[in-house]
C-alpha cells in the first residue's frame, strides 16, 4: 500500500564554513545518497558548534530516516529536538505528526497538525494528515472536510497530485463515484504515470459496478509492481464483482501465498466461498480475517475488510451442521461426553538454523495422550513449511466448528518481533526482522483456527527458545526484537493460551527425550477429576520444580465461568 502522507521540505542554512563544511553541504544536499547524507547530518550534530537553523534541520533528516525504519520514538525525539531549536518550522512539526500518526497515537498527531494550523492556516499537508486519521477512523464526512481545505490550500504539484487523489479515495468510499473519479482526473494531470491513481481508481470502478475498467486500472498498477498485495487484492474484488469466480480466486490465493497474514485477501475469498455455497472454507476465511494481527495504524480498507469478516462469520453461525453419530475416527475411541479435536504441530527439522531434536518426540508424545484421553480426532503433522503450515490451520478450524473442544499443541521455534508472537515454520530464512510478517505464523492465526468450537478453545505452546536467527536477523523496522520468548497477550475470553515459560523467558529442551513441559503434561492430563484451569495451574508447579525453578509455565486468557473442563472426568 503506498503511504499517503506529505512531509513539508526543510531547508538547511549555511553554517561558519569552518565548521563541517563539507558535512553541512552534503547533509543540505537533497540528491545526496541516504546513508552519506544520514552521517554528515549524524556529524553535524555530534558538532556542539553547530547550532541555529543548521542543527535543527540535521535533526529533522535523523527523524526522516528513523521514521522510514520504523523507529517512531526515535524520529520523535529527533524531531521534538529539532522543534525546540526552530519552533516556528511547521514541516518539522508536520513530520512529528506523521510519526505519532505512525505510532498510533492519533491525538499527539493531531495535536501537531492543529499547531501547524495554528503557526500557518493554509498549510494544506496538515489539513491532508487530519483528513487521513479521520478517513481510518471511519469519521467520512470530516475528513472530507479535511481534505476539501487540502485541496484549496495546494501549494505545488506534489501537493496537488497528493489531495486530489486522497480525496479522490474517500469520495469513492462515499459512493460520491463521480467526483471520486473527477479527482482522480486532476491528480493525473499532475502525474499521468503515478501509480496510486489506476490503485485507487480500481476500487472506485468496482463499487461502480464496472468492472472491466475497474480490472484494467488494477493491470496497470500491477504492470508497475505485479507482486503488490493491495492491487491483486483489489482486482480480485473486481473479478469477484464480474463473476469471474476463478480468476477472482488465482489473484486472492496469489496474494496468500505472498502474504499469509493479510486481511483484505481472506475477506474477499470468503465472499467467494460464499458465492460458491462452501460455507466452512467461508467461516474459515472470515476468522483469519477477525483475527488476524491489528496493526496500530490500520488502514481504512483492511478496518472495513475486517469489519465484514466479523459481520459475515456471525450471519453465518448458524450454518455450522451438527456432527454426524459415529464419525468418530476408527482407531481414536470417542468416550462419551463433549466431542474434542486435536492439532498437534512438532517442527524441528529446519532448514535455515540447527534443528531441534526434542520438538518432534514431544509431539509425538502429546499426540499420543490426546488419543488415550478418546480424543474424536489428533491431527499430527511435523515440519511444517509456511504454505503447509496455514494450510493446516485452515483445515483444523474447519474441523473445530464441528467440535466441542479444540486443542492446539505446538513445540518448535517461536518468537516476539516487534510486539507481535510469531511461530516459525522450518522453512523460514528470517533475514531481516520485518521477513516474519511473510514467513512466519502469527499466534493470532492459531487462536483462530479453534475459535469455532463450541465451549473449550485452548492453545498450548512449547516454543519459547532462544531465537536462533538472532545473529544474523537484519533490524530495518527498528521494533522491539527479542532473544527469547514471546510477549505477554491477552486472548478474548472464552479462549486460553498456555505457554511453557512466562513471557519474556526462555523454556528448556531438557535432557531427557522430551522436553519438561511436555513430560509434565503428558502425565499430569491423564490424571482423573482435575479441571482444566486447576490442572495448568500443577503443571506450572512441577515444570517449576522439575527445572530447579529456572522455567515457569504461564496461563493466558480464560474459559468460560459456568463450565468446568475434564481431560478424565471422575468416576
Amino acid at each position: 500500500m503506498l503511504r499517503g502522507l506529505l512531509l513539508g521540505v526543510v531547508t538547511l542554512a549555511a553554517a561558519d564554513p569552518a565548521l563541517a563544511a563539507g558535512d553541512i553541504d552534503t547533509c543540505r544536499n537533497s540528491t545526496a545518497e541516504p546513508a552519506a547524507r544520514l552521517a554528515a547530518c549524524e556529524s553535524v550534530i555530534a558538532d556542539e558548534k553547530i547550532t541555529g537553523t543548521s542543527r535543527a534541520a540535521a535533526l529533522w533528516y535523523r527523524g526522516d530516516s528513523l521514521v522510514k525504519k520504523r523507529d517512531y520514538d526515535g524520529a520523535i525525539a529527533a524531531f521534538t529536538a529539532s522543534h525546540e531549536i526552530a519552533p516556528q518550522n511547521i514541516s518539522v512539526i508536520n513530520a512529528r505528526g506523521i510519526a505519532y500518526s505512525y505510532k498510533g497515537d492519533d491525538e499527539r498527531a493531531l495535536a501537531d497538525y492543529d499547531l501547524c494550523l495554528q503557526l500557518r492556516p493554509t498549510y494544506g499537508s496538515a489539513y491532508n494528515n487530519r483528513g487521513l486519521i479521520f478517513m481510518r477512523r471511519g469519521e467520512l464526512q470530516r475528513a472530507l472536510d479535511e481534505f476539501n481545505l487540502a485541496v484549496k490550500y495546494i501549494f505545488n504539484d506534489q501537493s496537488r497530485y497528493l489531495h486530489h487523489y486522497n480525496r479522490g479515495r474517500l469520495q469513492g468510499l462515499m459512493k460520491r463515484y463521480d467526483a471520486s473519479l473527477a479527482d482522480f482526473a486532476e491528480a493525473q494531470k499532475v502525474n499521468p504515470d503515478g501509480p496510486q491513481v489506476p490503485a485507487y481508481r480500481c476500487i472506485t470502478y468496482t463499487g461502480m459496478g464496472r468492472f472491466d475498467d475497474a480490472i484494467a486500472d488494477c493491470n496497470a498498477a500491477l504492470a508497475k509492481s505485479p507482486n503488490n498485495v493491495y492491487g491483486l487484492t483489489s482486482r480480485g474484488n473486481a473479478y469477484l464483482g464480474k463473476g469471474n469466480l476463478d480468476a477472482a480466486l488465482n489473484d486472492y490465493d496469489q496474494v496468500l501465498k505472498i502474504n499469509p497474514n493479510y486481511v483484505r485477501a481472506y475477506v474477499g475469498r470468503g465472499q467467494l466461498f460464499e458465492k460458491r455455497r462452501n460455507l466452512a472454507a467461508a467461516r474459515a476465511d472470515y476468522r483469519s480475517a477477525a483475527n488476524a494481527v491489528q496493526a496500530r495504524r490500520e488502514d481504512i480498507d483492511t478496518t472495513l475488510a475486517r469489519a465484514i469478516a466479523k459481520e459475515r462469520l456471525e450471519a453465518l453461525l448458524g450454518t455450522v451442521a451438527p456432527t454426524p453419530a459415529g464419525k468418530a475416527s476408527p482407531s481414536t475411541p470417542q468416550t462419551a461426553g463433549p466431542r474434542k479435536v486435536a492439532l498437534i504441530v512438532g517442527n524441528g527439522a529446519y532448514r535455515n538454523v540447527a534443528p531441534l531434536a526434542n520438538p518432534p518426540r514431544d509431539a509425538k508424545l502429546i499426540a499420543s495422550t490426546f488419543r488415550e484421553l478418546g480424543f474424536a480426532t489428533v491431527t499430527l503433522v511435523p515440519d511444517l513449511t509456511r504454505d503447509k503450515f496455514f494450510a493446516t490451520l485452515h483445515e483444523f478450524g474447519m474441523e473445530a466448528e464441528k467440535a466441542d473442544w479444540a486443542v492446539v499443541y505446538y513445540a518448535g521455534h517461536g518468537m516476539e518481533i516487534g510486539g507481535v508472537n510469531y511461530l516459525i515454520p522450518v522453512d523460514a530464512r528470517l533475514k531481516a526482522d520485518s521477513d516474519a510478517e511473510t514467513q512466519a505464523v502469527a499466534l493470532e492465526q492459531v487462536i483462530a483456527s479453534v475459535a469455532g468450537a463450541r465451549k473449550l478453545r485452548l492453545v498450548m505452546l512449547d516454543a519459547c527458545r532462544d531465537n536462533p536467527f538472532e545473529k544474523t536477523m537484519q533490524r530495518t523496522i527498528a521494533l522491539k526484537l527479542v532473544n527469547r520468548g514471546f510477549s505477554n497477550i491477552e486472548p478474548e475470553a472464552g479462549f486460553m493460551v498456555v505457554y511453557a515459560a512466562k513471557h519474556g523467558e526462555t523454556a528448556l529442551d531438557g535432557d531427557s527425550l522430551n522436553s519438561p513441559f511436555a513430560t509434565v503434561l503428558a502425565r499430569v492430563i491423564k490424571e482423573p477429576k482435575i479441571e482444566v484451569r486447576k490442572l495448568f495451574d500443577i503443571v506450572r508447579d512441577d515444570v517449576w520444580k522439575a527445572t530447579n525453578r529456572t522455567q515457569q509455565p504461564f496461563t493466558y486468557g480464560s474459559l468460560p465461568g459456568r463450565e468446568d473442563f475434564y481431560f478424565v472426568a471422575g468416576k
